[in-house]
């Protein structure tokens, strides 16, 4: 058990520091469980997504003020509600497709292999458009036009395929339809309450006969960890992308992709 525990852990540091950044949480998930031996079993396959509840909570505690802001200008402020709906909107798709698509999700996509692929794929996108000479309209995440929020939730279900990234999938699209880096990085934010929210409760009513007193600890420390490690990620990520670009995240998924592949075929 202690060493379950301390797997547990490692794996909450993972997430919380890889869930809001373009290197996809849950295909790194994926890779450290198959190569801790930790993804046995159905509960194995759904500790990435229960866990991420925990990088959740912290940005919801970062955002507490602004989404209380939102709430009250709901009723008063046609700019809030027309970017509450914008959010939902761009949540939709993602719920449909996840809520449908759910056991081809977990049986067939969650394949260490399909997750080297696409980090790899991904993060050459990703370069792409960093690097491209765009020349964005829009610097507030909240003033984003309707089909723009649409767009930008479609794309996110490619990140249904572990290694795309959610917050990867989101940065891209956003970068070209216009938003700059920052924007594109901070609705990557707002959009990922509702999704990763929930894909947890989503997860948990179809798997919670799979938890037990023990499964419980082992969530509890990889979401408590998690929450550190998302809180401290969430941030500083907003500044440094505005400073820096992508390059940093381009690199880490071409090397990770490249090592998973290379230990994968020899069997590891």
């Amino acid at each position: 058990m202690s060493f379950d525990v301390i797997k547990a852990a490692i794996l909450g540091v993972v997430e919380g520091l890889t869930e809001f950044i373009p290197v996809s949480s849950t295909g790194h998930l994926l890779l450290m469980q198959h190569f801790f031996g930790f993804s046995d079993g159905d509960f194995g396959k759904s500790f990435a997504v229960l866990i991420q509840f925990g990088a959740i909570l912290a940005l919801l505690s970062i955002y507490a003020l602004r989404l209380w802001q939102l709430f009250l200008g709901m009723f008063n402020d046609p700019a809030a509600r027309r970017f509450i709906v914008g959010v939902l909107i761009a949540f939709l798709p993602a719920a449909i497709i996840g809520a449908t698509a759910y056991k081809f999700i977990k049986d067939v996509l969650f394949n260490p292999w399909i997750v080297c692929c696409s980090l790899i794929v991904g993060g050459a996108i990703l370069l792409w458009v960093d690097r491209l000479d765009l020349r964005p309209r829009y610097h507030e995440a909240t003033k984003f036009t309707l089909p723009m929020y649409l767009i930008i939730g479609i794309a996110q279900c490619l990140s249904m395929i572990p290694g795309v990234s959610r917050s990867g999938a989101t940065i891209v699209a956003a970068m070209l339809l216009g938003a700059d880096r920052r924007a594109a990085a901070e609705f990557s934010f707002w959009l990922a309450m509702p999704t990763m929210a929930g894909a947890f409760a989503y997860d948990l009513y179809k798997d919670h006969s799979h938890m037990s007193h023990s499964n419980l600890l082992l969530v509890a420390v990889g979401f408590a960890v998690s929450f550190i490690c998302a809180w401290f990620v969430v941030k500083t990520f907003l500044g440094y992308v505005s400073r820096h670009g992508f390059t940093l995240f381009v690199g880490w998924r071409f090397i990770v992709g490249a090592a998973g592949l290379i230990a994968l075929a020899l069997g590891l």
